[in-house]
């Protein structure tokens, strides 16, 4: 299975972005917890947002900006990020958790792949 992140860029505070995470080698399912990490300059990767079924779930800081949605038929993740402010700057990685359950989605060892990731960087 392989992950591959695209999409990011620079972009001016209050703009917009939309990553995509393109899933080959096995088709996705609803099932599958599909998710968004981040790791910023100096600091640890974190979780920004999963989907499993339809259920979405986001970390506090992009609650309202961000939208985590996919297409299975594509086998296809996305991200769109708007509002972006500088703190967003970081590179993002998709994951893919074929077993993770609903009550543990956030840590990044629940998910078994991972994209190479694609760097978001927001001017001031």
């Amino acid at each position: 299975v392989q992950l591959q992140a695209s999409g990011g860029g620079l972009v001016q505070t209050g703009g917009s972005l939309r990553l995509s995470c393109a899933v080959s080698g096995r088709s996705t399912r609803s099932s599958d917890a599909m998710a968004w990490f981040r790791q910023a300059p100096a600091k640890e990767r974190t979780f920004v947002a999963a989907v499993k079924y339809s259920y979405t779930y986001y970390t506090d800081s992009v609650k309202g900006r961000f939208t985590i949605s996919r297409d299975n038929a594509k086998n296809m993740v996305y991200l769109q990020m708007d509002s972006l402010r500088p703190e967003d700057t970081a590179v993002y990685y998709c994951a893919a958790g074929p077993s993770v359950i609903q009550s543990s989605l956030r840590p990044q060892n629940a998910y078994a792949y991972w994209g190479q990731g694609t760097q978001v960087t927001v001017s001031s």
